[in-house]
């Protein structure tokens, strides 16, 4: 069976997430195991290591950033994580996208507002954001499950 998914990484027990744990969901290691889904971690794809600094979008004049705590400013790896994501689902001809909520990378509908507060803002993660506007529906996990 050809994938038409693609499924955050740390959805299906890979310890890729900022603080090297994962978010594993029984349902959709099933997919990845069937041949439906394959898995990816667009913050390792960026080449961040784990564990990491958290980091949230902040909306600037300027347009988007991706910056951790500290400041320092993680934008590049983002946007060529998204870049290089998009890639794997054109390359296999994947039309649907299962990430991980509220994520930087993956959040879809509602993300963290940047104050790293926990405070919770309507809009999309950077490689959820290029997947959409690219044609693949996504969803969240949390979306999934209901």
């Amino acid at each position: 069976m050809k994938p038409k998914y693609i499924i955050s990484s740390c959805l299906v027990g890979v310890k890729c997430r900022y603080n090297a744990t994962c978010s594993s969901t029984v349902n959709l290691n099933d997919m990845i195991e069937s041949g439906e889904a394959i898995p990816v971690c667009p913050e390792v794809i960026a080449g961040l290591p784990t564990p990491r600094e958290p980091v949230e979008i902040q909306n600037i004049e300027e347009g988007v950033q991706v910056t951790s705590k500290a400041g320092k400013d993680y934008t590049a790896q983002f946007l060529k994580s998204a870049d290089e994501v998009l890639k794997v689902c054109q390359e296999n001809n994947i039309t649907h996208a299962i990430l991980q909520s509220r994520s930087p990378s993956c959040g879809f509908g509602k993300i963290y507002d940047g104050t790293f507060s926990g405070t919770l803002i309507d809009g999309n993660g950077i490689v959820a954001d290029k997947l959409f506007k690219n044609g693949i529906n996504v969803m969240t996990d949390e979306e999934f499950e209901d």
